[in-house]
């Protein structure tokens, strides 16, 4: 799914990409490793964000290792020890592989999904089809639902939201009416309702990655990694009637980005912020706007080389007070292993720093920006046992 250019292609055009997108490389940036995954059952290979409590506890999943080889719940503490919440066991109905983050309730509930496990018979046979859980403040999981694939959802491979009422959104990559991702709502009672089936013979977008947002109305936004009509994905609006409105087709024109796969953030004067995996002046992925009318701007196309990142996969951004927004590269940086970057307003790109593999590499999912201004993430793997690390930007 990635898309790459040949070097003498991206040499020859690097100086006036740069040159055009502002890009500088920052200064005073102290990064600092806070916890480093290992092997067994501390859990591995992260592929989410953070998120805090008001304490400065962090929390998040890994991907794989635990107890039971299926991935973990951790948290963080301000001391940087790490306690493993929950180890999923990819059996008698939990889940297994939680590929998302977490979201939190203000009475310290955790909630989030597994890409596979809960009910292994049937759409998903021996992987399981994935479910939606929560961890109390002592540990314990609920599952709430588990996804049973067409007409169901199956496959979450993002992150949840929650409504003031108590209410759970989000997507998932597969299952539906048409097998190719859904919009849900698990209610507060647990009770699963699929919204929408995404449809690919109508030119609707479809296998959604990325996690949705919200207006103050209850509409909900997300991106299609695929479909639409160029083939590149979608940004779209589904309303409370559960009425998809395409706001824009990816791929509409030579050097617009293409497969958008991170989160998607809104702003109160509800511009959309997103980022896209591939596409832009050299095919290596952009940071975009897209407007309440529907219209595009493309804030930032990456260069790669060592001096910008490149392929955000899965890689959402998180935006600050002034406007400027941040995410992280898979790939790229004066290392190759991917970057975490800074895009202003105007558009232009800061680097705030390179991974080089002893710090961890390869990171996926949005950062967590604090009030200081601080940012925190995870990296998928490197570090000093391979497994990944937590990572803290104080600037």
């Amino acid at each position: 799914m990635r898309t790459s250019s040949l070097n003498t292609l991206r040499m020859w055009a690097l100086s006036s990409v740069l040159l055009a997108s502002g890009m500088q490389l920052a200064h005073a940036q102290t990064y600092k490793i806070l916890f480093q995954f290992r092997s067994g059952g501390d859990g591995a290979a992260p592929l989410a964000g953070l998120i805090s409590d008001p304490t400065g506890n962090l929390y998040g999943t890994t991907s794989s290792d635990g107890a039971f080889d299926s991935g973990v719940v951790f948290k963080i503490s301000e001391t940087h020890k790490e306690t493993v919440l929950h180890s999923f066991t990819g059996s008698g109905g939990d889940g297994e592989y939680p590929l998302a983050g977490l979201i939190r309730d203000s009475a310290g509930n955790l909630y989030g999904t597994t890409a596979n496990g809960g009910a292994y018979k049937g759409a998903c046979g021996g992987v399981g089809c994935g479910i939606v859980f929560k961890i109390d403040s002592a540990g314990k999981e609920t599952v709430l639902h588990r996804f049973t694939g067409m007409p169901d959802a199956s496959t979450p491979y993002a992150s949840l939201i929650r409504a003031a009422a108590g209410n759970l959104y989000g997507t998932t990559f597969s299952g539906g009416k048409y097998g190719v991702g859904t919009v849900f709502k698990v209610d507060k009672n647990g009770a699963e309702s699929v919204l929408y089936s995404f449809n690919p013979s109508n030119g609707d977008g479809f296998l959604p990655y990325g996690s949705l947002t919200t207006d103050p109305r209850g509409n909900l936004y997300g991106t299609t990694d695929s479909g639409g009509k160029f083939g590149g994905g979608t940004v779209f609006e589904l309303d409370t009637s559960g009425s998809e409105t395409i706001l824009y087709n990816f791929g509409s024109y030579n050097g617009d980005g293409t497969f958008p796969t991170g989160r998607l953030i809104r702003d109160a004067a509800g511009n959309l912020y997103g980022t896209t995996q591939s596409g832009g002046t050299l095919g290596l992925g952009t940071v975009f706007k897209v407007d309440k009318n529907g219209t595009e701007t493309l804030l930032h196309s990456f260069a790669g080389g060592m001096t910008d990142g490149e392929v955000p996969f899965l890689a959402g951004l998180v935006r600050d007070s002034q406007g400027n927004l941040y995410g992280v590269t898979n790939e790229g940086g004066r290392f190759g292993f991917g970057t975490i970057y800074k895009v202003a307003p105007s558009g232009k790109e800061t680097l705030l720093h390179s991974f080089d593999g002893k710090d961890g590499k390869i990171p996926y999912g949005a950062p967590l920006l604090d009030t200081k201004g601080d940012l925190y993430g995870t990296t998928n793997a490197g570090g000093a046992y391979g497994g990944g690390v937590v990572y803290e930007i104080v600037r």
